[in-house]
Parts: C-alpha cells; sequence; structure tokens
C-alpha cells in the first residue's frame, strides 16, 4: 500500500532525538516542521540522505573491485554510462569541452535516477517527489552554468549575452533574459517533480485497487525515472552549452 511516510522517518528522528535531544524551535521552523513534535528532519531530506550514501557505497564498492582485465558488471555498467554522459556532452557542448562537466551531469544523474527510482519502492518515498528537492537541483544547477560561464568568458563577455543582438536594445532584452533565466530553475523544479509525483501516487493508487497492473504500472515507473533523469541532465547540457558558446 501507499504510505505517507518511508519506514526511515520515524526511526531517524527517534535516533537523532536520543543523540541530540528535542530538535530546538529554530530549526524546525527552518526546516518547515513547526508543530511536529522530535522531528528533526523531514521525509524527504532523510531519503536525500539515503540516495547520497548509496551513491557513495556504490561507486567506492566500484573503485575497489575495478579491473583492467577481468570488469565486473557493476563497472562496465558504470564505464558505458559515463561514456554515454561523455557523448551527450560532447555533442551538445562541444567537442573537446563536454568532458570538463561529465562529473556534475553524472552525479545529477546518479542523484535524479535513484531517487526517482525510490517511487516504485512500496516503503521508501522518492525525494524528487518534493519541491524542496528538486528546487535544489534547480538552483544549483542555475547556479553552476552560470559561474561557468562567468569563469570562461569573463564577467562582462557574459554579461553581454542578456544584451541582445544589437546595443541598443539592451533596454528591452536584459529584463527578459534576467526572467527568461529564472523561468529555468521554476521549469526544472515544477518538471520533475510534477511528472515524480505524478507517477508515485499512481502506483501507489493502482497497488491499491487494481494489484494485478502493479507491474506494469512499474515498468511504466522505470521508464519515466529513466525519462525524467534524460531531460534533466539534457537541459542542463544546454544551458552549460548556451553559458560557455563564444559567439553571443
Amino acid at each position: 500500500m501507499h504510505h505517507e511516510f518511508s519506514v526511515l522517518f520515524h526511526p531517524a528522528n527517534a535516533l537523532l532525538v536520543a543523540l541530540l535531544g528535542a530538535p530546538p524551535a529554530g530549526w524546525q521552523r527552518a526546516m518547515g516542521l513547526e508543530g511536529e513534535a522530535e522531528v528533526w528532519l523531514p521525509d524527504h531530506v532523510i531519503m536525500a540522505l539515503l540516495v547520497v550514501v548509496i551513491v557513495a557505497v556504490l561507486l567506492i564498492w566500484a573503485r575497489r573491485s575495478y579491473s583492467l582485465e577481468r570488469p565486473s558488471t557493476l563497472q562496465q555498467g558504470l564505464e558505458l554510462l559515463l561514456s554515454g554522459l561523455s557523448n551527450l556532452m560532447e555533442d551538445v557542448i562541444g567537442h573537446g569541452r563536454g568532458k570538463d562537466f561529465v562529473p556534475f551531469v553524472a552525479g545529477l544523474t546518479f542523484f535524479i535516477f535513484i531517487s526517482n527510482m525510490f517511487g516504485l519502492i512500496f516503503f521508501l518515498q522518492p525525494p524528487t517527489a518534493n519541491t524542496s528537492t528538486t528546487f535544489a537541483l534547480a538552483l544549483t544547477t542555475f547556479l553552476f552554468y552560470n559561474i561557468v560561464g562567468i569563469r570562461r568568458q569573463g564577467p562582462l563577455n557574459y554579461a553581454k549575452q542578456f544584451m541582445g543582438p544589437v546595443w541598443w536594445l539592451f533596454p528591452l532584452m536584459v529584463p527578459i533574459e534576467i526572467i527568461s533565466h529564472l523561468a529555468r530553475v521554476l521549469s526544472l523544479t515544477l518538471r520533475l517533480f510534477g511528472n515524480i509525483f505524478g507517477e508515485h501516487m499512481a502506483t501507489g493508487m493502482f497497488l491499491v485497487i487494481l494489484p494485478l497492473f502493479v507491474p506494469a504500472m512499474m515498468g511504466l515507473g522505470l521508464l519515466g525515472a529513466m525519462i525524467q533523469t534524460f531531460i534533466f541532465i539534457m537541459l542542463t547540457s544546454v544551458y552549460v552549452s548556451g553559458a560557455v558558446a563564444e559567439e553571443h
């Protein structure tokens, strides 16, 4: 059946209360937990931390078992994934420039895909079904590509892309470009949240109403998790490409 909280929500918070005592009121206000007695962390934060732990363990395991002569299945899968991401970066951002951004995009890929997959596990909750998580991912992407653009081109040259094709249009173009860039944060946030939240709720309802359709829904959920991850990293690549392009 569908659960409002993950199986780790109450044990994790009970452990934190045992170690640290009751959470301060200021902390609860900052975390949006007013009125929640003895709750240190909301469920989506616990799930996000679990994703980080899973990714770290997975990569450490892959690193320790790395072998050129007898690569493991995990190693081959990761190499195939990284090769695909590298080719994607090279195609979208440009040959010779794309590989610099593979670590960042790979980090997004691992986190978003595993987070999305939590929606297929009935006792977990996908952190990407919460707007706080998707907003953090979108804001991170926004800051990353702007910082990269400033570092690659310099503040003055980077600012020129906001002024339009001819100088006398800049009073009109600057506000439009600023709003357009800020809208990217909203777009990335709501697109990922809406799709994952909807898929998770649909799977939960089908699990209760029509259990026989759950395998089909889980298959669609897996496909949706992959598609939403790809869309996010593709848009990130496009934004980075626009930030580092020299012909503004």
